[in-house]
């Protein structure tokens, strides 16, 4: 499978003017490329292939007066920006036609200096090349300084470096794993250990043996630093150098929120991975729950994210991973003598089965019952463990900067 590994650079005050330089130069060929097919679709015209809009975009337009330093950066990284447009119209129109899936994808949208994220890639042609001191040389940029957390474990084809909202940058190479190297990456689990999880707010996960993991709380507990990072930006006025400084102070209060919470997910999905061999969670409509009193606590608690983690490490680590349906009565259902009680309030923490007469803590017993459920769908051969619908390589372990299954039948 895939994995991508980043890692941080920190390239020098002539290297970051020269890599300015060509975040500019792709942002202009990719909005330059966006604009000629909208031009294109206004005049009812066919639209312009790559290999034209290569043509006039790029070998043209650094003959051009106003484009000339579009030779001032590498080729590569400008023709990857015309392939990111084509990809981009191509996942727009498989949208419309409903070949994709996920949420629709809307028509692409010109790209500005001041987007949060910005990025370009260097492929093979472009020849770049770790080099022997274990600097990242790319081609008109230098040899960039790197902080190598981790080794590469194959030689790499490309190299996408970011510059995130923060003003921090980053080297991001996507790798092709080997099967049987994962396989002995981490040791095996206990024959037949298998774990049920029920995320939540109150705690971020029970398991079904009873053990609590607390919520962490990223957000909730950073709130009176970002509130006063913000109040101080409001304050400042508008294109000062004052401002941007106070915008950053806020997205780096932010950045240093979700790196948090990003190696929390880690460290947690790693080693329930590492010690069980079956991995059940319930399918969490996360985006419903969003829309409630409850956003702020749902987007902070990182479920996703953490299902996401938890998904590709047991396909890469070999593990069974299964996602139950998210109207399953876990929490109603007496884990014993498998009596449906009856929905409950959220205020109900611990309740008593009327027929077998068991107390059950309400999200240990929903645990339990979700263990089940994915045991028996497992078992009977249903879909499980499907594939994250967003498609690209997974980010690797902390360190390196679906459709739910088909229940059995009776």
């Amino acid at each position: 499978m895939q994995l991508r590994y980043a890692f941080r650079l920190y390239p020098e005050p002539g290297q970051r003017g020269a890599l300015a330089r060509a975040f500019g130069c792709a942002r202009v060929v990719y909005n330059d490329a966006v604009r000629a097919r909208r031009d294109a679709h206004a005049a009812k015209e066919p639209y312009p292939s790559s290999k034209s809009l290569s043509r006039s975009l790029i070998t043209r337009g650094k003959l051009r007066r106003d484009r000339y330093w579009l030779g001032e950066v590498s080729a590569v990284v400008l023709q990857q920006a015309l392939r990111d447009a084509d990809a981009a119209y191509g996942n727009f129109f498989a949208s419309l036609k409903g070949e994709r899936h996920g949420p629709r994808v809307g028509e692409p949208r010109f790209r500005s200096r001041k987007d949060s994220r910005q990025a370009i890639r260097f492929t093979a042609n472009a020849r770049w090349k770790i080099t022997g001191t274990g600097r990242l040389l790319l081609p008109k940029i230098g040899e960039v300084r790197v902080k190598w957390s981790r080794p590469l474990p194959t030689v790499p084809s490309s190299v996408t470096v970011v510059k995130d909202s923060s003003g921090r940058y980053f080297a991001s190479f996507v790798i092709e794993t080997d099967p049987d190297t994962d396989a002995t990456a981490l040791p095996d689990a206990a024959p037949g250990s298998s774990v049920g999880i029920d995320l939540g707010l109150t705690h971020f996960a029970v398991l079904d043996d009873g053990a609590k993991i607390d919520s962490p709380r990223f957000l909730r507990r950073a709130e009176k630093k970002l509130k006063k990072a913000q109040r101080e930006l409001s304050r400042k006025e508008k294109g000062s150098r004052n401002r941007a400084s106070a915008r950053l102070k806020v997205a780096r209060a932010h950045a240093k929120v979700a790196d948090a919470r990003k190696e929390f997910c880690h460290q947690l999905s790693t080693r329930i991975v590492r010690e069980n061999q079956v991995v059940v969670v319930e399918d969490l409509a996360v985006n419903g729950l969003a829309r409630t009193r409850l956003a702020k606590s749902v987007y902070d608690a990182g479920w996703s994210m953490f299902v996401d983690m938890l998904r590709y490490k047991c396909e890469r680590y070999g593990r069974l991973f299964v996602q139950i349906g998210r109207f399953e009565p876990t929490s109603q259902t007496c884990s014993d003598c498998g009596h449906r009680d009856g929905p409950k309030p959220l205020d109900v923490r611990t309740w008593t089965c009327p027929v077998c007469h068991a107390v059950h803590d309400r999200d240990v017993n929903a645990a339990r019952n979700i263990k089940a459920a994915g045991l028996a769908a497992s078992a009977c051969g249903a879909q499980v463990s499907p594939r994250s619908s967003r498609g690209g390589a997974q980010r690797d372990e902390a360190g390196s900067h679906g459709i739910p299954p088909t229940a059995c039948a009776a």
